[in-house]
């Protein structure tokens, strides 16, 4: 294999084949697999720590888990992640995983719930990461990151302030910048979802309605970015200008491609979510019946033993 080196970061001397996109492979500086591989690892002893205690947690959480890290692993620990610095039509895939699919994944996972049930309580120093996060949970700063006023903005800059600006060229000549990225596009996705998926204590829980709102709110923004790099008739940025020779790949052509991924891809998150929402409201609005039922028969069924009561004594009396 030859590997041609591209801005001093590795890429792949052979044109992309299946076989060929998921070999692993790391970079340097690669943050991102290395934390795919250890959050597995602490979910599964959390999981395993958590049955031991009798108390049961739900497989599909596991099995989100371990989707949403594979899917991690899968677009930045591989020749994939190499290829998507040649190739926009890649990089886009790779950018629609870590900030849409990968949190997604995640955050029905719970993870925050599994780990506030499996750390060590207490005031010594075993209890100090439990008591971290919850203060993380409860802080001033936690909630103004989680506000939509942050995180619709930030969803909808990463888009158009990375791509239509010089911000993406400058980020993708240096390794670092690279793994910055990557790892942007995983903390805004997770920012963004956490309140509107809601499997989780979050620093701000948000009604049904207020959760479709948000989740809405960026669509059009997210298709119009998709259909504007796909109409572009120029190179939207430099660094998939010259793709290698010899694989026969059309810049242009090959951002068309980008944007219809961008474009694409946002239907298919946005649907997943709304699945969810839709249900948890159904849910809710079904207990809160219930409840209502209940609290009505109590009223009656008091009502009820308070006249027959009454018709006793005056039975009584007679």
């Amino acid at each position: 294999m030859d590997h041609g080196h591209h801005s001093g970061m590795w890429v792949p001397g052979e044109p992309p084949t299946l076989g060929r996109l998921f070999l692993p492979h790391l970079e340097p500086w690669s943050v991102l697999p290395v934390l795919s591989v250890l959050g597995l690892v602490l979910y599964l002893v959390a999981v395993v720590r958590l049955r031991r205690t009798g108390v049961s947690w739900p497989w599909w959480r596991t099995a989100s888990w371990v989707a949403g890290t594979v899917s991690l692993f899968a677009v930045t620990g591989t020749w994939f992640n190499g290829y998507s610095m040649v190739l926009f039509s890649l990089h886009m895939t790779q950018h629609m995983v870590l900030s849409m699919l990968t949190p997604l994944l995640l955050l029905c996972a719970a993870p925050v719930t599994l780990a506030l049930r499996t750390l060590p309580r207490g005031k010594d120093l075993a209890g100090v990461p439990r008591a971290l996060l919850l203060d993380g949970l409860h802080s001033r700063v936690a909630q103004a990151i989680c506000s939509p006023a942050f995180t619709i903005p930030l969803f909808i800059a990463s888009l158009y302030g990375i791509y239509f600006t010089p911000l993406f060229d400058a980020l993708m000549s240096s390794p670092v910048g690279h793994q910055f990225m990557l790892t942007h596009f995983v903390v805004v996705g997770l920012l963004f979802f956490g309140p509107v998926l809601a499997q989780d204590p979050w620093p701000r829980q948000v009604g049904h309605g207020g959760r479709l709102l948000e989740l809405m709110a960026p669509v059009p923004f997210h298709a119009f970015f998709g259909v504007a790099v796909m109409l572009s008739t120029s190179l939207v940025v430099e660094t998939f200008a010259e793709p290698p020779a010899g694989w026969g790949t059309d810049a242009l052509r090959d951002q068309g491609v980008a944007g219809g991924i961008a474009w694409s891809f946002g239907e298919l998150p946005t649907a997943l979510v709304l699945v969810v929402v839709l249900g948890s409201w159904m849910r809710s609005e079904e207990r809160r019946a219930r409840r209502l039922d209940r609290a009505a028969d109590r009223t009656e069924d008091a009502e009820l033993e308070a006249y027959n009561a009454r018709l006793r004594a005056l039975a009584d009396n007679r």
